[in-house]
């Protein structure tokens, strides 16, 4: 234990400041990679989710064309809306007539 912390027993030619000064740095250095994994692991992550986003939005743009496709049919429609409520308002002053005597 006492080599691990830079005391007696330690590689000749160095002092033991110098020994402790390594294992500071490769504990620092172990530190910086641990926060390197978890910085790049959130990272992922976060791209992931945005790629989900994306693809829920290409969806959508691509059903817009099935949306649209009967776009054409909106103006004839809305002129037989119209003859049916022109009916209706023929039937209504009728009814009224009757009811009016």
């Amino acid at each position: 234990m006492e080599f691990l912390l830079g005391y007696a027993g330690g590689p000749d030619g160095y002092a033991p400041e110098e020994i402790t000064f390594w294992w500071v740095a490769i504990a620092m250095g172990v530190g910086v990679l641990i926060v390197v994994i978890l910085l790049l692991g959130s990272l992922v992550s976060i791209v992931k989710s945005i790629n989900t986003g994306v693809a829920g939005v290409r969806d959508t743009l691509r059903a817009i064309p099935e949306n649209t496709a009967n776009a054409a049919l909106i103006p004839i429609t809305a002129d037989r809306v119209d003859s049916v409520l022109a009916e209706g308002l023929v039937h209504h002053a009728f009814i009224t007539k009757v009811l009016a005597g």
